[in-house]
């Protein structure tokens, strides 16, 4: 649990981090990007106010970060159907063919500002009436200034977040100090109470059973009666609050392997059954064939068993309790339903809280309210879902695990 919590911190950092990096660095990106583009078009507007025919002068730069850089241009007068480049810098041009597939492109967006992508060209068109003319810019270093700027960007931000990751890191252990000092010391309680109890329970079992084996008075039998089975009440609470611990130090089971838990619900469903009866809830069972999953058998058994006792504790008098196995396209769905008296829906959300009752009245029947709390977690120790509802005037408790790949 801890350290899930120390993980759900620093992922929290984490997205922050890069979520603050990413607006700012885009922001950065943004405004370079745009203030090239302007820099771009002022050139192109000075290289046609320049332009007198004899070609305007070479070196036409523009200063990004201090740096001057050299864009590549040409100019371009268009008179009718005829065209010639007036001056620039930029080469290539001899290939007449080239030329015309940068005018015809230009030419064919009808606007008077735009792009050839193709040739990687920004343009600016001016009309004079007589003859147009037109000054094309290199993008090429353009690009390359941007591309530079988000390597830059990049490493930084790398640089960046592994610093705030080994930060987090270390603020996650330090956040979460008093929680891991206070968990361990629940856990601790919890295991050396169960220990300390099981011996004395022992004891007081075995003494039990002699006693009522001896012969003795009725009345002295019936106390044995008594000491034993409020004993065996106790070792259950113990044995309940030792799984609940074992569960929260996430000891998952020894062996997961191949289960038939067709087998296991009818195992318990047989074993129930009398339960049910004489306690005037009939049991019924749908159980699929041959659904396999992968968990522990044991395990398994233990939770439908739990499943099953609570129903017969709980469920309405008279009312018949169901026991279903289906089988989905790639889950095992098992779910068990009793009638009931109405539980209101603020309150089933928190019947998987450790001794926790719906009502009071509950506290009458024979249960410390952990059944519901201990079925959950071992569903997701042996990787399962766990799930309650309300169907009507029917409680139903349900259980999923994959199943088992053939």
């Amino acid at each position: 649990m801890i350290r899930k919590l120390r993980r759900q911190f620093v992922a929290v950092c984490m997205a922050l981090v890069a979520l603050v990096l990413a607006a700012v660095f885009g922001s950065a990106y943004h405004a370079v990007r745009q203030n090239i583009e302007d820099l771009s078009r002022q050139m192109l507007q000075q290289v046609l106010t320049a332009d007198n025919g004899r070609g305007a002068s070479p070196g036409m730069t523009i200063e990004i970060g201090g740096d001057q850089i050299l864009l590549p241009y040409f100019t371009v007068n268009i008179w009718g159907d005829t065209a010639y480049i007036t001056g620039g810098t930029y080469a290539d041009l001899e290939d007449t063919d080239v030329l015309k597939n940068i005018l015809s492109q230009c030419l064919a967006q009808g606007t008077a500002e735009g792009t050839v992508s193709d040739y990687h060209l920004r343009y600016l068109v001016q009309d004079n009436g007589l003859y147009r003319k037109l000054a094309f810019v290199d993008m090429s270093m353009e690009q390359a200034v941007l591309i530079r700027l988000v390597r830059s960007y990049l490493v930084i931000a790398l640089a960046a977040m592994l610093a705030l990751l080994a930060i987090a890191v270390a603020a996650s252990h330090w956040v979460t100090r008093p929680v891991e000092r206070a968990w361990k010391q629940q856990r601790q309680f919890l295991s050396d109470a169960s220990h300390e109890l099981k011996t004395p329970l022992t004891v007081i079992l075995s003494n039990a059973e002699l006693l009522e084996g001896a012969g003795l008075m009725d009345k002295p039998a019936r106390w044995s009666g008594n000491i034993r089975l409020e004993a065996e009440q106790m070792r259950t609470l113990v044995e309940q609050m030792l799984t609940l611990a074992r569960a929260d130090n996430g000891v998952r089971p020894a062996a997961m392997e191949p289960v038939n838990l067709s087998d296991v619900a009818t195992d318990c469903a047989l074993a129930f059954e009398p339960v049910a009866f004489e306690a005037g809830k009939p049991l019924e069972d749908h159980i699929a064939d041959e659904v396999a999953v992968t968990g522990d058998a044991d395990r398994l058994r233990r939770l439908v068993s739990i499943l099953l006792d609570n129903a017969v504790k709980y469920g309405a008098e008279g009312g018949a309790i169901s026991l279903t196995l289906e089988k989905t396209e790639r889950q095992a769905r098992l779910t068990v339903a009793n009638p009931g008296e109405p539980i209101p829906p603020e309150h089933l959300a928190h019947l998987f809280e450790r001794f926790y009752r719906a009502d009071s009245s509950r506290g009458e029947k024979s249960g410390f309210g952990l059944g519901l709390s201990i079925a959950r977690s071992l569903t997701e120790l042996m990787g399962g879902s766990f799930a309650l509802a309300i169907d009507g005037d029917l409680f139903k408790a349900q259980v999923s695990f994959p199943l088992m790949n053939d």
